[in-house]
Order: structure tokens, then C-alpha cells, then sequence
């Protein structure tokens, strides 16, 4: 009898990030998942990526009603993170938001764009986006906020004038170690979807998964990331790559998580555990870390292990 796969005693090693904050609004779900897929996109991973991006959760009529969205109408929160240990995090982050929203929200018919941060930290974003509107554009308080009016063709776009922007975490992270790859992914498919239920974190990978986990560094002086030659099925008969899989795993997959703080990922993480452990042909699951060199911010698998606080 199946009686669901081993969680290994480890934990997730997640890092601090920047990040901002955002609701997209627009006529029906249609036209904020069309934002949301265009304002994500190529955002898995800041190995290359500008930043990485993601749907917290949609909201308002068709969504999680119990966020009422400023101007009723259906909508959709998104994170855009970037770590925060780059020298120039405060400017990649604000040039992420710049492009995405002037070039994937405003360009998408009906969307507004709300600010959910609300910090000491801002950029001014409405003002460098208003531009587009070429000398029409209008200050406006609308919904009791101040606000950027811009005419389009479409009719109008507006946004607030202020994006504000905090410290987050990135790199959560669940393996699934499946002895077929169908098992693999239907066990990183139940954890998405659980994940998709918690408030404060993003998945920026497609569909929430990662098939390509890597490690730090490379063998190339050019890469600063490469495959896991450890936990590659197919390497597991090459001596060079040193494997560590358990035997009669066939497939990985990885979740990662990002978000606003560490007790949102460990909720997230404990979800995808309990709603991913009873998958049939998964064997085990783990998590990626580097022994505290990477970050410190610890998310344990074993639950009675997780301390009540931990550092950021």
C-alpha cells in the first residue's frame, strides 16, 4: 500500500529580495489574465531575467472576492522581485516595473494599475509613464487616490502616481522526486495548485515549475548557473557527475517561491507539502540549500522544526 512519499529533514534556503507590489485592474478576467501573462512574462529567474514576476492571486468579481479592488472591476496582484544583493537592485527593480507596466499593462486594453505597497520607499513611476501621453496627460484623484490620467485610443489608462517597493524573499523552493516523470510533475502540479490558494507569494516559473533546477556557479567562467549534475536522472551512470539521487527516481521537479515575507512562504510551502505528498509514484520530497551561504531565512519541510521567528 502507497502511503505517500518521504519529506526529507531539510529545509528551503531563501534569500532577501526587493520588491513591488501591484493590482491590475481591467473589464472582465480575460483582459487581467491577458496583463498578467503579458507583464510576467520572461521573468523565471533573474539568472538572465530582469526580475522575476509572478501572480499572487486574482482578486475582486471572478477572483478572491474578499479583496475589493478600488474601482470594483476584476483584477490580479502581481510581485516583480529582484535579489537583494545586487549593488543596482533599487534600479533594476524600478526599471522591471517601468518597462512592464508601460509596455504590458498600458498596452493592454481596459487595465488600470493600483499601487499595493505603501512605504517610505517609492518610485515615481506614474510620472515616467504618463509621458506616453504626450503633453494630455492629467494629475487626477480618483478612488480617493492620486493618480496619473493618460488618453489612448482605447479610451483612457490610469495609474497611480507613486510605486512603492519593500524588502521580500526569494528562493523557497520544493523538489519532487518521482520514479516517472508523469509522477514528478503531477505531485509539482498538486503543490502549484495549493500554492495558488496563499496569499503574499508568486511562482515565477511557467506554470509554476521549474524542470531545469540549477545550482550556483558553473564549470564556464561566463555562467553563473548550471544543471544540477547531482539530481539528473540521466547522469546517474556518469561517474563524473557524482550522482545523489535516491534510486529509482526517474524525474525532478522544483517549485520556487517568492514573496512579501517568511511566514507567506511557509504557509505556501506546508500547502504544496500536504496537497503533493499521496501523489502515486512519488518517492520523496526535498529542497534545495546551501548551508546558509546563499541566505537566512530557513523554510523547513518538518514543520515542528521551523522556529517561530528567523531572520530575513
Amino acid at each position: 500500500m502507497f502511503m505517500g512519499a518521504v519529506i526529507d529533514d531539510t529545509y528551503a534556503e531563501a534569500f532577501r529580495s526587493l520588491y513591488a507590489e501591484f493590482l491590475i485592474t481591467a473589464r472582465d478576467m480575460t483582459w487581467v489574465r491577458h496583463a498578467v501573462d503579458a507583464v510576467t512574462g520572461n521573468a523565471s529567474s533573474t539568472i538572465l531575467c530582469d526580475c522575476e514576476a509572478g501572480v499572487d492571486r486574482f482578486v475582486g468579481p471572478g477572483g478572491d472576492e474578499t479583496f475589493a479592488t478600488p474601482d470594483g472591476r476584476p483584477g490580479a496582484i502581481v510581485q516583480l522581485h529582484v535579489p537583494r544583493f545586487r549593488k543596482d537592485r533599487v534600479e533594476a527593480l524600478e526599471r522591471a516595473a517601468l518597462v512592464r507596466i508601460s509596455q504590458n499593462v498600458l498596452t493592454c486594453p481596459t487595465t488600470a494599475c493600483f499601487t499595493l505597497i505603501d512605504s517610505a520607499s517609492y518610485f515615481r513611476l506614474g510620472r515616467k509613464i504618463a509621458f506616453f501621453g504626450d503633453g494630455f496627460q492629467k494629475r487626477i484623484k480618483r478612488f480617493g487616490r492620486p493618480m496619473w490620467w493618460i488618453p489612448t485610443l482605447g479610451g483612457e489608462f490610469i495609474l497611480d502616481r507613486r510605486l512603492g517597493y519593500a524588502e521580500g524573499l526569494m528562493g523557497g523552493n520544493l523538489w519532487y522526486f518521482g520514479e516517472t516523470t508523469d509522477a514528478a510533475l503531477a505531485a509539482a502540479e498538486a503543490g502549484v495548485a495549493a500554492v495558488q490558494q496563499c496569499p503574499g507569494v508568486i511562482m515565477p516559473f511557467p506554470g509554476g515549475i521549474a524542470g531545469s533546477g540549477s545550482k550556483a556557479g558553473s564549470k564556464y567562467s561566463f555562467s553563473v548557473a548550471s544543471t544540477y549534475e547531482k539530481f539528473c536522472p540521466l547522469l546517474v551512470d556518469d561517474p563524473k557527475a557524482k550522482s545523489e539521487l535516491p534510486a529509482n527516481v526517474r524525474s525532478v521537479m522544483e517549485i520556487i517561491i517568492n514573496g512579501r515575507d517568511l511566514p507567506s512562504i511557509i504557509h505556501a510551502t506546508q500547502a504544496a507539502i500536504s496537497a503533493s505528498v499521496n501523489t502515486p509514484g512519488l518517492l520523496r520530497i526535498s529542497a534545495g540549500n546551501y548551508g546558509g551561504r546563499l541566505g537566512k531565512s530557513f523554510i523547513y519541510l518538518h514543520p515542528d522544526k521551523q522556529p517561530a521567528i528567523a531572520a530575513s
